[in-house]
């Protein structure tokens, strides 16, 4: 099993960096991972509480779940995925089940911030933009996909989410095996991650 990581700030496009790698790569060999589904459950917060969490700290996911569940699928083993929900900013019942396949790709802005579960990744890939970039590319999917207000978006950015971009994102580029300068369409380093995919796939 190949496990790749691919980690960047919010908005940095690290979604469509994910289905431009999977755009060429079969179905049955592939499975994703998303670090979202991980935030931690609140269940015992109130809906204003919850609206209040720093979701841009790794406090907010839960690790352990994570890192045991990609344990399992090494294992060869099926787990359950939470789903969350960004409106009620909680776990719902539902989980996704999830079977272990040859290529698992974990994607999140918070992924390396977490020496157990780096370790677990075999290719740690970085998306970079520019931070303009990211915060229009922000504010267009929490007003249109999360029905969010521009000035609830605008003031979170401020308060929350450009500290901790610079405080835990930022710094994770460090340990990237590749970093994807997603300003444009980076065909060359999509490509390269595809190929190293692929020799896996062959083996």
């Amino acid at each position: 099993m190949l496990i790749l990581g691919i980690a960047g700030g919010t908005g940095s496009g690290k979604t469509t960096v994910v289905k431009q790698i999977l755009n060429e790569l079969p179905d049955e060999e592939v499975t994703v991972i998303s670090q979202d589904s991980y935030y931690r459950k609140n269940d015992h917060l109130s809906f204003q509480e919850r609206c209040n969490i720093n979701f841009d700290h790794p406090n907010a996911i839960d690790f352990e779940l994570l890192i045991n569940h990609v344990h399992e699928l090494k294992k060869g083993n099926v787990i359950e995925q939470p789903i969350y929900s960004f409106a009620t900013h909680n776990r719902v019942q539902d989980t996704l089940i999830t079977h272990p396949k040859k290529v698992v790709i974990i994607e999140g802005i918070l992924i390396l911030t977490n020496k157990d579960l780096r370790d677990l990744i075999d290719i740690k890939v970085f998306v970079h933009a520019d931070s303009d970039e990211r915060l229009i590319r922000r504010l267009k999917r929490d007003i249109h996909e999360r029905g969010r207000d521009i000035n609830e978006v605008l003031d979170r950015y401020q308060s929350t989410l450009k500290p901790m971009h610079q405080e835990f994102i930022e710094p994770t580029k460090n340990y990237a095996d590749i970093i994807i300068p997603n300003d444009t369409y980076n065909t060359v380093a999509i490509d390269i991650v595809r190929t190293v995919i692929n020799e896996s796939l062959e083996r």
